[in-house]
């Protein structure tokens, strides 16, 4: 490891070799600004991050009580603020990833204004707001960086040498806020070399890891809507290739690639593929497709589509739109097909989109895969979409109810009602929420548990809140009482939003230009300084 020390040596050659005219730089002053710019460009972040997730693959593999997490975030400050959070809360960010939600950029940040989960918004928002996320997480590099500092200054200053040394090996063992992100591509926005072209661009601002779903591009819906559309095998492996070669072009060698699975809601394909041996991924994919057996030409209809499977013809079931329809009850088999030629043919984790929060659904696929791949392992929606208290409530219905134990006091279709909140079934319901995710990990192959858009859901509640209160009869005590004295007492570091804006940092920047003629914020009459 450099260390602080070593680095400011190093420095200090660099700018001793230049003479004279350099002697304005401070070596130190440069070491605090290379360490708080630890990463210079995208395939930096990108590089590193790919790292540590393939870390925590393999130490999954060994212990299956070391699961991953992230939330969803749609705007850079966000992604800071919960990563300081998790640091504040945690010690260390690891374990703790981001995901970055196709959902929320088209209903939050496309200039269209908010868009449905179709794919229609700008594919370079994609890239532009993973440049943004990892902005404001190497800011909150320098923020926290630019503190210790401080501190080191001070301990100097007061010649406190136990202090010098803690705060010195806190710097030497600072560990960063920038964590990978699992960037959603939805479909690819186009074919294969759109598909490729795109990912070039989220790997450049960082992405280590991409997650694409087995959707037509052009009729992609979200995974929890009706009207999904999914692609053949051999579709979805070409972009699958186009995402690993995008990977190797840009030197990032171990990205990770998530083959999402739609499958199991998806009741329609677009395409029928050409099966060339009996038995094939094509001749699979077909074997799925409804129809009704027909005998002569003259069954047929203008412009039906006829397939021949086990010996038979096949007319198709079609909708008036043209597309083609899957066998009902499939679904679970497709997912199983999808996930084991996904592994097989380069991707590196699995996301099944399910309709429910349920472990043993779960499983139940996952073992099928896990008995071709054994080392398969799951990204997990854990979904806004999903009613979670109505769901677990009815899962300990149904296991009371298969148990013999007594439930005439619940009404099955109405547990959602605030009257079952405090009762024993809503308490064990509860419990199986909260262990979802560990039992999820242990039993099911989960290695990454997300929830897609909670900072959508929460921005929506804590602004209702606030306006309830503010524009009611509290006024302004509604703010006070509900967001900055919480801010106080829970220790926020945005209570001091000038300093999370990077004013300090400024104002050190202006002293190692400027020295003693440079005009700081940070004086007394900064209204800051009433938050101590």
């Amino acid at each position: 490891m450099t260390t602080y020390s070593k680095l400011i040596a190093q420095c200090a050659d660099t700018i001793g070799k230049n003479g004279d005219h350099w002697s304005a730089i401070d070596a130190e002053y440069v070491t605090r600004m290379k360490l708080q710019n630890r990463f210079a460009t995208g395939l930096d972040i990108a590089k590193y991050t790919a790292g540590i997730m393939r870390e925590d693959m393999a130490a999954y593999d060994a212990d299956h009580s070391k699961y991953t997490q992230s939330l969803g975030v749609w705007h850079g400050f966000i992604a800071q603020q919960k990563m300081i959070s998790v640091k504040k809360h945690f010690k260390t960010p690891k374990g703790r990833y981001l995901y970055l939600s196709g959902w929320m950029i088209a209903a939050l940040r496309s200039e269209f204004g908010p868009l449905p989960d179709q794919s229609m918004h700008e594919k370079t928002s994609v890239p532009a707001l993973i440049e943004e996320l990892y902005t404001f997480l190497k800011q909150a590099d320098a923020r926290e960086l630019r503190h210790l500092f401080t501190d080191l200054d001070a301990a100097r200053a007061e010649g406190n040498e136990v202090k010098i040394k803690s705060v010195t090996d806190q710097i030497d063992n600072f560990e960063t806020h920038v964590v990978p992100i699992v960037a959603d591509i939805d479909a690819g926005f186009g074919n294969e070399e759109a598909t490729y072209l795109l990912a070039k661009k989220l790997i450049a601002a960082g992405a280590c890891c991409l997650q694409i779903e087995n959707q037509v591009s052009d009729a992609k819906q979200c995974g929890h809507q009706d009207g999904k559309v999914t692609v053949p095998h051999e579709d979805f492996m070409a972009k699958i290739n186009a995402l690993r070669y995008a990977f190797l072009e840009m030197g990032v060698d171990d990205g990770v690639i998530v083959a999402r699975t739609d499958s199991l809601g998806a009741g329609l394909t677009q395409k029928i593929p050409v099966s060339n041996a009996p038995g094939d991924l094509a001749d699979q994919y077909n074997a799925f497709i409804a129809g009704e057996e027909i005998t002569a030409a003259d069954d047929l209809n203008s412009g039906d589509i006829v397939i021949k499977r086990d010996g038979k013809l096949i007319k198709t079931s079609r909708l008036p739109n043209g597309l083609i329809q899957f066998k009902e009850g499939t679904g679970e088999d497709r997912v199983v097909l999808d996930c084991v030629t996904a592994l097989q043919n380069g991707a590196d984790l699995l996301w099944i989109e399910t309709e429910k929060p349920h472990v043993g659904q779960i499983a139940s696929m996952v073992d099928r895969v896990k008995a071709v791949v054994p080392d398969a392992k799951l990204v997990y929606n854990n979904s806004p979409s999903f009613n979670w208290t109505l769901n677990f409530r009815q899962q300990v219905f149904d296991a009371w109810t298969e148990a013999g134990k007594d439930v005439a006091a619940y009404d099955r279709d109405n547990l959602m009602s605030v009257e079952y909140d405090d009762t024993e079934l809503s308490k064990e319901a509860d419990e199986k929420i909260r262990a979802f995710q560990a039992d999820a990990a242990q039993h099911a192959g989960v290695f990454h548990h997300l929830i897609t858009l909670p900072t959508y859901h929460t921005a929506a509640l804590s602004t209702d809140n606030l306006s309830k209160g503010y524009f009611g009869e509290e006024g302004m005590l509604a703010y006070v009482l509900g967001v900055q004295r919480r801010e106080i007492r829970e220790g926020l570091a945005c209570v001091k939003h000038q300093d999370m804006a990077g004013s300090n940092i400024g104002d050190d920047h202006k002293e190692y230009f400027s020295g003693g003629q440079a005009l700081k914020a940070a004086g007394e009459d900064n209204t800051m300084n009433q938050f101590g």
